[in-house]
């Protein structure tokens, strides 16, 4: 295998278990899609090198096709990248999730991203989470169907509880969302078990919530990005290409392309195949209930517990 493909299937590494936020298999096109003025300045050599130490990603899926604000963040995840322990690790975090929103007032954290989009959010981690966030991605649905169907779509498990809300979540990502219509006829899932679903069916999939948890959720978002992983390793470079193309009108990030090479380089170096995960809050230490009309059902948690099973998580005894 060349040294540029090893870097290439590392850097698709990296991003496809993020969910689709985007990656560097070409430097002209990257450079379109990443926010210039808060990438690192001194970045001249381009041969790809490891990062050392802990980087933390945060990962955003955004609600709708707005990828500035407008919208709610459908699914926050942090991609944490180890390259001193050999680590990948990747924590949900519960869209419901009830945090302080500065400027605004205590309500769920999907609402951060609607009101002032990445800058208000990275805030909300700041201030509630003491992580303080300095690369992310965000993605939209529109990439995320449309990148499902370049891949031949991908292999998930559906039980048969999610069968009718599956569906009618299809009915609401196909009609509003979907951009092949006139190419991709409308289909239901009419069966459970481990089947392929392509980009729209994906989607709803993945919006399922009210036949069991906002954490369930979250775990079918995880097993959507552990069949993403699988299908890329399926790829080759003329897929990786188009799925480029399809992430430059659809994806923000202020990571550059010489930082997404050296994320991909480190992460097939590091070649984790047991990748660690966690869900936050923690079981143990949180609270779902109506907490009014107003906000609704949100996930109450317990501050000190959280924060210190999440830092040890991310950084073990390492200083942040």
């Amino acid at each position: 295998m060349s040294y540029f493909k090893k870097i290439v299937i590392g850097l698709v590494i990296t991003l496809s278990l993020i969910i689709l936020a985007g990656f560097g298999f070409v430097y002209s096109k990257l450079n379109s899609i990443y926010v210039k003025d808060e990438a690192v300045k001194s970045e001249q050599d381009t041969n790809e090198k490891m990062v050392e130490g802990i980087t933390n990603i945060l990962l955003v899926g955004i609600d709708g096709r707005y990828i500035d604000k407008g919208n709610r963040s459908d699914s926050v995840m942090l991609v944490t990248i180890d390259s001193k322990n050999k680590d990948i690790k990747i924590t949900s975090i519960a869209r419901d999730t009830y945090v302080e929103i500065p400027g605004y007032s205590t309500e769920k954290l999907t609402h951060a991203y609607a009101y002032e989009g990445i800058d208000l959010l990275k805030e909300v981690f700041k201030v509630n989470f003491d992580i303080k966030i300095d690369k992310y991605i965000a993605v939209n649905f529109v990439s995320f169907m449309d990148i499902m169907d370049e891949l031949g779509g991908v292999e998930v498990n559906i039980e048969e509880k999610d069968i009718d809300e599956v569906n009618k979540y299809i009915d609401d990502c196909y009609e509003y969302y979907y951009n092949k219509k006139d190419e991709v006829k409308k289909e239901y899932i009419t069966k459970s078990g481990t089947q392929r679903l392509n980009g729209y069916q994906a989607l709803a999939f993945s919006r399922i919530r009210y036949t069991d948890s906002a954490f369930a959720r979250d775990n079918r978002h995880r097993e959507v990005a552990q069949s993403v992983y699988k299908e890329f390793l399926k790829k080759g470079p003329q897929e990786y290409k188009k799925c480029a193309d399809i992430l430059l009108e659809n994806t923000k990030t202020n990571i550059s392309p010489i930082q997404m090479l050296n994320l991909g380089y480190t992460v097939f170096n590091i070649n984790d195949k047991d990748i660690e995960q966690l869900q936050f809050p923690l079981e143990e230490h949180r609270n779902g209930h109506i907490i009014d009309d107003k906000k609704g059902w949100v996930l109450e948690w317990d501050k000190e517990p959280n924060i210190k099973a999440w830092h040890e998580f991310i950084y073990g005894n390492e200083d942040k």
